[in-house]
C-alpha cells in the first residue's frame, strides 16, 4: 500500500513531467541556483580587473584578453550547471515515479488476488 504523500507525488508528477522535460524548462528553472554558484566568481574577477588592473596582469602573467575568456567560460559553466542540475533532479523524480508506479501496481495486483 502506498501512502498519501506518495499518491500526491504520483499525481503531481503525472501533471508536470512533460512540461519539465524540455531543454528550455530545465535551463530556466536551473538558472537561479547556477547564478548563485557562478556570480560570485564573475564578480570577484570583475572587481579585481576594475580596481587593480596592473596587479592582475603582474601576478597572473596573462594578457588582458584572458579576462574576457574567463568571463565567457564562467557563463558557459553557469549554463552547464543550470541544465545538468535540473536534468539530474528530473531523472531522480522520474525514477521515484517509476518505483511508486510499480509499487502501486503490485499492491493492486495483491489486493485483487486476495479478493
Amino acid at each position: 500500500m502506498i501512502s498519501e504523500k506518495e499518491v500526491k507525488f504520483l499525481r503531481y508528477w503525472e501533471q508536470v513531467r512533460e512540461s519539465e522535460s524540455s531543454f528550455t524548462s530545465k535551463l530556466t528553472r536551473g538558472l537561479p541556483m547556477a547564478f548563485l554558484f557562478g556570480l560570485p566568481i564573475i564578480l570577484s574577477i570583475i572587481v579585481v580587473r576594475l580596481f587593480m588592473p596592473e596587479w592582475y596582469t603582474k601576478i597572473s602573467k596573462t594578457s588582458p584578453g584572458t579576462f574576457f575568456t574567463v568571463i565567457i567560460a564562467m557563463c558557459l559553466v553557469i549554463l552547464f550547471y543550470a541544465f545538468f542540475r535540473m536534468q539530474y533532479k528530473w531523472e531522480m523524480n522520474e525514477q521515484l515515479y517509476s518505483e511508486l508506479r510499480n509499487k502501486e501496481n503490485k499492491s493492486i495486483q495483491l489486493s485483487t488476488k486476495i479478493n
